[in-house]
């Protein structure tokens, strides 16, 4: 009898099993095969970041294109590719008045040594541990001691192409915290340790770059249900920007293009989500300062705003000539076309004359949006030069004089 019911038993879990393997291969996407990506870090929301790689699964294209704009790659881990500043021989020296910095490579590391002028005392080398800014005007380090991240004093000048004093750095002994106002506009998501201690970070929960889920929010739900469900065409758990009102659009950008936004209202500087109203989160102090006068350099969003083109069009955003998804800089022809979109020549006449226009090389923004000096971004060049501007395109759409116009093109 127990003979019988071991082998009653055996027969019916060989059948479970076969079945088990037939529902396999009918049912190749099981769970197994579209696991939930790992959580890489965690918005103050509660919302999940599964980092901008997840994107390319299904849109491939786009995070390509995305790749190469200043956008991502604006902040990065230091290394050999992403250094642009030289640690060659010759040219490794910011040579300072009362400093001297020599950068120098030491088993596949970068470090920053200090020698103050006139003293003895020696300190040690900080390492070069994240890289500030995509390199189109420069680029500025950041050293981590413990869980603290500081600025290093160099950075690379890109017009100059060598090393520079930081942008308003105060003096070589002055250790600059950096906290996540900071960060904010350089890097997708930065956990602060320490509310008391503003420049304290989890290292191991940061995402490098403006990437894909700080315009489109976290997305770790929106991977989660598309790798289990592929043949679901619509987008789920992701936001969609097109339907957002005008002014929520365009606050995904003004979070970081309206000035500093020192007045906190709630949360902290990385609290503001995609799709939420940015002035329930934070104020710029310059809001009673005319736009006109606003610098050039960060506040992108006021001197559009205060556009003639802005205010009488009423459609447009950032978007409407920016492509955040790929590297438009220096394509004259493509933002023609967004000019001559509006202003084409059944609605207006360009009366300068055309050897005037042939000098900017047809640039409509070069007459329009000419490239000014910020009062705010300056740097000393060399030990004995006098502070420089960097020179940014204003977004003060306007006809402006002959002499103002961008000779750069």
């Amino acid at each position: 009898m127990n003979k019988k019911r071991l082998l009653y038993s055996l027969m019916i879990l060989l059948a479970v099993l076969c079945a088990a393997v037939v529902y396999h291969c009918k049912n190749p996407n099981m769970a197994s095969d579209y696991q939930s990506p790992d959580a890489i870090a965690t918005h103050l929301s509660g919302e999940q970041f599964a980092g901008s790689e997840s994107c390319m699964e299904c849109h491939s294209d786009i995070f390509t294109t995305h790749l190469e704009t200043a956008h991502f790659q604006t902040s990065a881990i230091a290394n050999a590719e992403n250094i642009k500043g030289s640690f060659t021989e010759g040219s490794n020296v910011l040579d300072l008045k009362d400093v001297r910095f020599t950068m120098k490579i030491e088993q596949d590391s970068f470090f920053q040594h200090v020698n103050i002028k006139n003293r003895a005392v020696e300190f040690p080398p900080s390492k070069f541990d994240i890289v500030i800014g995509s390199g189109v005007r420069g680029q500025t380090y950041l050293t981590w001691d413990g869980d603290g991240l500081f600025q290093l004093q160099p950075s690379y000048h890109t017009a100059s192409d060598g090393w520079i004093n930081s942008p308003g750095y105060p003096t070589h002994n002055i250790k600059r915290p950096i906290n996540d106002a900071c960060l904010k506009c350089h890097l997708t998501v930065a956990t602060n340790l320490n509310s008391s201690k503003r420049n304290t970070y989890n290292k191991e929960k940061m995402l490098y770059g403006v990437d894909c889920e700080r315009c489109h929010r976290p997305s770790l739900k929106h991977v989660a249900y598309h790798r289990e469900n592929p043949e679901v065409p619509e987008a789920k758990f992701m936001l969609n920007i097109s339907e957002l009102p005008k002014q929520q659009r365009l606050d995904i950008c003004a979070q970081c293009h309206s000035g500093l936004r020192e007045v906190t209202l709630r949360g902290s500087p990385f609290s503001f989500l995609a799709g939420e109203n940015l002035d329930d989160y934070s104020q710029n102090m310059e809001t009673q300062t005319s736009n006109s006068s606003l610098d050039v350099h960060g506040n992108q969003y006021g001197l559009l705003t205060s556009s003639k083109c802005f205010q009488e069009a009423g459609t447009i955003d950032c978007s409407t000539c920016h492509d955040p998804h790929k590297n438009q800089r220096g394509q004259t022809a493509f933002f023609n076309q967004k000019c001559m979109a509006c202003h084409n020549t059944a609605t207006v006449e360009c009366k300068v004359e055309s050897h005037k226009m042939e000098s900017v090389a047809n640039n409509c923004i070069a007459c329009h949006m000419p490239s000014f000096p910020s009062k705010v971004m300056t740097a000393q060049v060399g030990k004995d030069s006098l502070e420089t501007s960097f020179f940014i395109r204003t977004h003060l759409i306007a006809i402006y004089e002959e002499e103002q116009w961008d000779q750069s093109k």
